[in-house]
């Protein structure tokens, strides 16, 4: 089979899989913006639309007889969550995640990140601590995943940004930027009250009373705990 066959496949099985979940959904939605974004959701987050399956405005409007106007809106939403990424020349596509990228990631996070912590802690001042308080607060008002991935980020780098160690800096908040997408994913499988909260207060508190150790515990328990979830939600989409 050629290139442009092989995709050609792939987009047809993406198609038959849509056709077939918007006839087990039904439009039972208040608008068609939540229709089609509910549907997709359902699909990606089960995993009968696979990573790379492509989703094509004009197919998507066919299918869920609507305009193109609340399937741009839905694919919109669908991004904030990192459920689909935008590709040049081929537009939006499932995103791509896997076990195996997940467990890789939290474990280069669990190697860098107790080093950035335990160097910056004796170097945090009150205006730091405040800043991480702020983000912990705005995570709890956040309703957008896609927001609350790029706050838990934001607030990890803020404990580790005295660290006086340029390099290794770079190559956690990397590491985080790449957790983002498997965040805002658990976020959208399983709502907002999983963001583990408790370990961000506890953490803070820990730093604040200048207890590195106590805050490396809470930290790893923390990565830990996201690790076995995401790798948990693998195994019941694949069961």
């Amino acid at each position: 089979m050629t290139m442009d066959g092989g995709r050609r496949a792939v987009a047809a099985e993406g198609s038959e899989a849509v056709a077939a979940l918007v006839a087990d959904v039904g439009p039972r939605y208040r608008t068609a913006t939540e229709f089609v974004e509910a549907t997709l959701r359902q699909g990606i987050l089960s995993g009968r639309l696979s990573g790379g399956t492509p989703l094509r405005q004009e197919e998507l409007a066919r299918l869920f007889n609507v305009s193109r106007m609340p399937v741009r809106e839905a694919l919109r939403q669908l991004e904030a969550q990192a459920l689909i990424d935008f590709v040049p020349h081929k537009g939006a596509v499932v995103t791509d995640i896997s076990a195996e990228d997940a467990a890789d990631n939290y474990a280069i996070r669990r190697a860098l990140e107790p080093a950035a912590l335990t160097l910056s802690i004796p170097h945090l001042d009150a205006q730091d601590f405040a800043r991480a308080e702020e983000l912990i607060t705005e995570m709890d008002a956040e309703t957008e995943p896609g927001r609350m991935g790029e706050l838990n980020r934001r607030f990890h780098m803020s404990l580790y940004a005295r660290a006086g160690r340029p390099r290794l800096l770079a190559l956690t908040e990397q590491q985080l930027a790449s957790a983002d997408r498997y965040v805002r994913f658990h976020l959208a499988a399983k709502g907002q009250e999983h963001m583990a909260q408790e370990d961000h207060l506890a953490m803070l508190a820990a730093a604040r009373q200048r207890d590195a150790a106590r805050a490396v515990a809470v930290l790893l328990g923390h990565l830990d705990t996201a690790a076995v979830t995401i790798d948990a939600f693998f195994r019941e989409r694949a069961g």
